[in-house]
């Protein structure tokens, strides 16, 4: 399985940004679908937006319009990009790959075999 490793998380407030990071160890993202994830207490995880082998991108109707989600291939590097943040916006927030296509049910947890351990993002009012 590959390493995924996030980075970015913090404290905002409420209308600012941050952007995360997740770096692929032993294998570049190139060829895969990558995606974000985030799960808030006590609720479940689900699909922020994805990034397919062929560039497309996929954006959870909440996070359209505020959210960017990009990848360096010549970094290993999946980013998030995330503006306007709402205190709703507050989860852990993790990274997956999977050797699928995008194109499938990409929000699904079940469609990555590859995860990171999160990091956490905190929105207040």
């Amino acid at each position: 399985q590959a390493q995924l490793v996030e980075s970015g998380g913090g404290s905002v407030q409420a209308g600012g940004s941050l952007r995360l990071a997740c770096a692929g160890a032993q294998y570049t993202f190139s060829g895969y679908c990558v995606a974000w994830f985030r799960q808030g207490s006590g609720e479940e995880r689900e699909g922020v937006a994805s990034i397919g082998s062929d560039g497309s991108t996929r954006y959870a109707d909440s996070v359209k319009g505020r959210f960017t989600i990009s990848q360096d291939n010549a970094k290993n590097t999946l980013y998030l990009q995330m503006n306007s943040l709402k205190p709703e916006d507050t989860a852990m927030y993790y990274c997956a790959a999977t050797y699928r296509a995008c194109s499938g049910p990409w929000s699904r947890t079940w469609w990555y075999n590859s995860w990171g351990q999160g990091t956490q993002v905190t929105v207040s009012s």
